[in-house]
């Protein structure tokens, strides 16, 4: 059986950095190219260590100073730029893999191509399927691909749905931490502060993502994402807080059976599964310690203060690009938190305000293009 050559869209990232490490530690794919949005220090250090001879990096300054470091340490590597460089990575005649945890909407249009072109595409890029989920998944269908998720709560109902017929399904549940302030009233939100929302409990991931689990934001697109990748209707998909994150996510059937996918929070797991799907892999993780493992919690999440999960459930209601704005906005706001523009709390307000802008514009297509999507970007930033 002829090895996988994969490409990392993303690679410098959490999702990234992992999948090299699961690849390297497993050792039966190639990893072929590499591409990154601007991290060009840690993107030397992957190519040195997977010898890859080709990347792609979005930002044009930071291709060009990845080039200089390059040349300055006599290393040949064909380095393409843009989005144009993402999608010839995407559409690469050598590889047979994709993976795109790249973060953002530009993922949407590699992860097209990439269908395309018929590649297995192992998914971690949110953005792809909560905005353009509509115009992949037919492609999916379309052209056969074999589309791999790689979230936890998705690669969780993934492995529950194994075997499984379609019809027997009842509902999928989607598990939440709760993130750092699960329990927290608004009035104890007010003066949270970068640093104090970026240390999630049980999760090491990338900064945009900790911050979405603290908002909830998160399990408002897992479960548009959720809807588009098992075809399932909304009213079938719930969200439960499990707040030691051990059991990933659950399928109940139609029968009253109860599917779960348990283990440690890590994401090298779901990156490994997504990678080698029923091939598992020893990939010398941690396990689950039953004796000491004292309980696991089960609760709700609280719509009221964190208004960003009942904002999802207004998009998704709206339907048609609402989705798209409601995730466009939320990338904006969590961008300028991060950079201490905005406070907080005024994440979810700036999603609110978005949304409500956006219906009066009377502007919200049901059938769309992927350039009415990355439109919602820009209405975004003009908020």
């Amino acid at each position: 059986m002829k090895k996988d050559k994969v490409v990392i869209i993303g690679s410098t990232g959490s999702i990234g950095t992992q999948a090299i490490d699961v690849i390297k530690t497993v050792g039966d794919k190639d990893i072929v190219a590499l591409a990154c949005k601007s991290n060009v220090k840690k993107l030397y250090e992957q190519v040195k260590l997977t010898k890859v001879k080709l990347v792609a990096i979005y930002d044009e300054d930071a291709a060009n100073e990845f080039k200089s470091i390059c040349k300055k340490n006599k290393l040949s590597v064909k380095v393409l730029i843009g989005m144009d460089g993402l999608i010839k990575l995407a559409t690469l005649k050598s590889a047979t893999m994709v993976v795109v945890s790249v973060v953002g909407m530009i993922g949407i249009r590699p992860t097209i191509e990439a269908v395309k072109a018929k590649k297995i595409v192992c998914l971690a890029n949110k953005e792809s399927l909560v905005c353009a989920g509509d115009i992949i998944m037919p492609l999916v269908k379309k052209y056969k691909v074999d589309l791999r998720p790689i979230d936890s709560e998705h690669s969780a109902i993934w492995q529950c749905l194994q075997g499984e017929k379609e019809n027997a399904v009842k509902k999928i549940i989607i598990t939440a931490s709760g993130g750092p302030f699960y329990g927290k009233k608004v009035s104890e939100l007010k003066n949270i502060k970068v640093e104090d929302a970026l240390k999630h409990p049980n999760w090491s991931m990338g900064k945009k993502i900790t911050i979405d689990s603290s908002t909830l934001v998160n399990k408002g697109l897992e479960i548009m994402e959720a809807h588009h990748l098992f075809n399932m209707s909304y009213d079938k998909i719930d969200v439960v807080v499990q707040r030691e994150s051990i059991i990933h996510s659950m399928v109940l059937f139609v029968d009253g059976a109860v599917k779960a996918q348990l283990g440690v929070p890590s994401m090298r797991i779901p990156i490994e599964y997504a990678l080698y799907k029923e091939n598992r892999k020893f990939i010398n993780e941690k396990e689950i310690d039953w004796t000491k493992l004292d309980k696991i919690s089960i609760g709700t999440p609280d719509l009221k203060t964190f208004k960003g999960l009942a904002l999802a459930y207004k998009a998704i209601k709206i339907g048609g690009l609402m989705p798209s704005v409601y995730n466009a906005l939320n990338e904006v706001a969590v961008r300028r938190f991060l950079d201490k523009k905005i406070k907080y709390l005024d994440i979810a307000d700036f999603i609110e305000k978005g949304m409500g802008e956006f219906e009066k514009k009377k502007n919200n297509k049901k059938k769309f293009t992927v350039k009415d999507i990355e439109s919602t970007m820009i209405f975004a930033e003009n908020i």
